[in-house]
């Protein structure tokens, strides 16, 4: 299998390569500005450039193409919302035509954020969409442009993600911070009226690659089981460090003020994929044992 990672030097995106490499796949990866460490052949690329993407294709001809490259700063977006629908919106399609044309399969990432929280039970890949905020409202043009260009690929939704950096093996994300401020007996206001369903990200890169070993196309939900606040996460941080929970402190999403709004309840569903793999998606704790288990 020979694959192509567009953004490999993202969170997931280094994850899809190093899960990639454990397979004994053949993998290429494109990067943005910062150059990655994986001993792969990798190639600088612009998203705005999307219509030079053609030449990318022919150098590598890969099979599959993981597009893991976005503008992922959700009020950054609010504020250029612009670059936003580039880079989210028209970008996305613009890769999966040239993947269509080529005859290369197609696989895109996007986001809980499309949905606008008023739900209280998890979102299924069927429920209506309805983003509350310019980063949501260009990820779903995104979707909307690589299904209308491809009727074959594969769309992941993840949600609250996190993990360790396979380029750098650093624990990035929300765990990371709630760690280090725990570690510096930093008290730590934490939302206990926000819900999410955290997606590891090198959990979610090898059920990317099964989904792809296995043919599969439309839209997945790749998320843990577990549909919790933040204040619930740092719980089980704290507890998976023997820190005391008396450093977390009880906040809601409405103390901070941000330019875009958040979703309160943005947890996904995640029944089809598990029927899909046959196997049940891991809980919280569990990915964060695993990550835990990986640092040592």
């Amino acid at each position: 299998m020979q694959l192509l990672v567009v953004g490999a030097n993202g969170l997931l995106g280094s994850n899809v390569v190093r899960a990639s490499q454990q397979r004994g796949w053949d993998v290429y990866g494109t990067y943005h500005s910062t150059q990655p460490t994986f001993h792969i052949p990798l190639k600088q690329f612009d998203l705005r450039e999307y219509d030079s993407f053609g030449d990318i294709l022919t150098e590598h001809d890969p099979d599959v193409v993981i597009n893991c490259a976005a503008m992922t700063d959700v009020d950054s977006c609010e504020t250029n919302p612009e670059q936003a629908y580039v880079l989210n919106g028209d970008a996305p399609g613009g890769l999966a035509a040239h993947c269509d044309a080529n005859g290369v399969e197609f696989v895109h990432i996007s986001t809980d954020y499309v949905f606008d929280g008023t739900e209280r039970e998890p979102y299924s890949e069927s429920a209506d969409t309805n983003a509350v905020q310019v980063y949501g409202e260009s990820k779903l043009a995104g979707e909307q442009a690589v299904i209308e260009e491809t009727t074959d690929a594969l769309v992941a939704r993840l949600s609250f993600v996190w993990g360790i950096h396979c380029s750098s093996n650093d624990l990035t994300g929300f765990p990371a911070w709630v760690r280090d401020q725990l570690q510096s007996d930093q008290d730590i206001p934490l939302f206990t009226d926000q819900w999410v369903t955290p997606t590891r990200a090198g959990q979610a890169a090898k059920i990317l690659l099964d989904l792809v070993e296995q043919d599969a196309t439309g839209l997945f939900h790749i998320t843990c089981s577990s549909c919790v606040t933040p204040y619930e996460f740092g719980e089980v941080i704290a507890d998976r460090i023997d820190s005391s929970e008396e450093l977390l402190s009880e906040g809601s999403i409405d103390d901070v003020e941000r330019d875009a709004t958040r979703p309160t309840h943005s947890c996904l569903d995640v029944e089809k994929v598990e029927s899909e793999l046959g196997r049940p998606q891991p809980t919280l704790r569990e990915d964060v044992e695993t990550v835990w288990g990986a640092l040592r």
